[in-house]
């Protein structure tokens, strides 16, 4: 596997190495031993599959509230999406700044997102699936958000969302904290 890191630390993009014959192709997604040996959490607690019907659709952007901080392994396997991450570590250099990266079944990339980054995609294309590696159970009372167009962020998404959750389209304004203090 090859791992780039992004402009934001510790958010990393990962991508497999095919190995091709006449059978078609072959590649590792996962390996926990890479994982580690490069740095990053390889705890994987619960996965989660999204299926998304229509091109826009908008889920996030998410997080859970420490101490319930969960690290995620996204990837689409159909379709495409424009996946984004916003740095909500309030000690971190690039706090507040936000990367989109293009997952899509053909590229087979995954992003590595870590604790205390809210996290959102939107899908590219309709009938869009994607897979989520986590390393906490869902704590319902840890869910969090930030509003997808918050002006404290000015993520530019590639086109307005055709479907939004209620909950997703309603966050207040992001309030930034002081520098070293946690997110909540």
């Amino acid at each position: 596997m090859i791992f780039t890191q992004t402009a934001l630390p510790g958010v990393v993009v990962v991508e497999p190495e095919p190995h091709v014959d006449k059978r078609g192709m072959f590649a590792r997604t996962y390996c926990a031993d890479e994982f580690r040996a490069n740095g990053l959490d390889a705890r994987v607690s619960q996965c989660n599959t999204a299926q998304n019907r229509r091109a826009g659709t908008l889920r996030g952007l998410h997080y859970q509230r420490q101490p319930y901080g969960e690290v995620k392994l996204v990837r689409c396997t159909m379709g495409a999406i424009f996946d984004v991450v916003v740095d909500l570590r309030s000690a971190s250099p690039t706090y507040c700044q936000w990367i989109g990266v293009e997952l899509t079944a053909e590229n087979r990339r995954a992003l590595y997102i870590p604790e205390d980054c809210a996290h959102g995609f939107m899908t590219l294309v309709d009938g869009s699936e994607v897979f989520y590696q986590i390393s906490q159970p869902y704590a319902a009372e840890a869910g969090a958000g930030v509003r997808w167009d918050d002006p404290a962020f000015g993520v530019r998404w590639p086109m307005r969302p055709v479907v939004i959750a209620d909950r997703d389209a309603s966050y207040p304004d992001y309030q930034p904290r002081p520098a070293g203090g946690r997110s909540s």
